[in-house]
């Protein structure tokens, strides 16, 4: 059920990406900051999952905090000309690669389990 729940979202997506107004050069930091904020909560979520403490108003409140602060931080520093959206995405990306190692080890810890199982049968 969940895979034709994510297939209809990817062709949801695709089409209306391929409708969608391109973004215009002004905004893409923004939206770049936005999506990697998003990201970040989307693999913190999932790594709740796998701890078995995912609670989903934590998961809302960040995934939408962490986007408009990203936002916020990217406009202050275009405002005083200073990069300021590079140090939060240092953040985003360094947390994205923790949880995706957390991720990668729950599986594979799970797939020798597995295999150590069947050799033991």
């Amino acid at each position: 059920m969940i895979i034709i729940a994510i297939l209809i979202g990817c062709v949801i997506g695709t089409l209306i990406g391929i409708n969608a107004p391109v973004i215009p050069y002004t905004y893409s930091t923004f939206l770049a900051i936005a999506v990697v904020a998003a990201l970040d909560s989307v693999f913190g979520g999932i790594t709740s999952v796998l701890k078995k403490n995912f609670d989903l108003s934590i998961f809302i409140s960040g995934f939408f905090c962490n986007s408009i602060l990203s936002i916020a931080l990217t406009y202050l520093g275009q405002k005083l000309n200073i990069d300021i959206y590079l140090a939060a995405l240092v953040v985003f990306v360094g947390r994205m690669f923790t949880n995706l190692t957390i991720i990668r080890r729950h599986y594979i810890e799970k797939w020798m389990n597995k295999n150590e199982e069947s050799e033991q049968q």
